[in-house]
């Protein structure tokens, strides 16, 4: 398996794509040659809502494995990574972007999220202890999965969601990356705007209610440059 992975967006997203919601799926990302830009207003995911870790807004995702439907492809351009057939283990993998943007974070922190099947569960793992800083000016940064948990956020399950997704110990997410990868925001203030009749963890934000979008980041984000080297 080849140990080095980079994408330039030369010619495409190279299987980089946003998310639209859970019923619409995937958003094609703002491509010109040589970047990828992504814009909010970004989508409250909300799976992993208190008793989880929390909701986030998912700015890059692409695969690992598995096979792709074509609405997959026509957003994201051939899928590189996955393609590629590169490993899974990102055991002390190190990633690098190179990146600028204009971010009103509003308390959130742009992040690595790995998601991995294991043990009859889907588990995410967020890297909150390497945050990345987005400049105006161009700036080229390195994140290393490492495997000491104090680094990393289980992200969990909302209360209907536990039985898809879960908490997999993360030497073993690590070591089999099976799903994908993303850059997130999180986490994210989820304030409701006006009386909500019942829990509003219990109940989605934006889609059972209104939230005060003020209250979330918003901006872009553009990358020229993904590199990940594994080990």
């Amino acid at each position: 398996m080849p140990a080095h992975y980079t994408e330039n967006f030369a010619t495409d997203p190279g299987g980089w794509w946003g998310w639209e919601s859970n019923s619409a799926g995937p958003r094609a990302l703002d491509h010109r040659p040589g970047s990828l830009t992504s814009r909010s207003p970004w989508w409250i995911d909300y799976n992993h809502a208190p008793p989880g870790a929390g909701y986030l807004h998912m700015l890059y995702c692409t695969f690992t494995r598995g096979a792709l439907g074509e609405y997959y492809r026509e957003v994201g351009g051939p899928h590189r990574l996955l393609d590629g057939q590169f490993p899974t283990d990102y055991t002390n993998a190190k990633l690098t972007v190179r990146m600028q943007g204009e971010l009103n974070m509003q308390g959130a922190q742009l992040v690595l999220l790995i998601q991995a099947h294991a043990d009859d569960t889907t588990s995410a793992w967020v890297l909150t202890g390497q945050p990345l800083s987005v400049t105006h000016d161009w700036s080229e940064q390195s994140i290393t999965c490492t495997t000491d948990p104090a680094q990393w956020t289980a992200m969990g399950a909302r209360h209907d969601r536990q039985d898809y997704y879960g908490v997999v110990e993360l030497a073993k997410v690590l070591s089999n990356v099976n799903i994908d990868i993303m850059l997130i925001l999180f986490p994210l203030e989820i304030a409701p705007m006006g009386i909500v009749a019942g829990d509003p963890d219990i109940l989605r934000p934006e889609k059972d209610y209104p939230v005060w979008r003020s209250l979330l980041p918003e901006g872009y984000v553009t990358l020229d440059r993904i590199d990940i080297e594994f080990p």
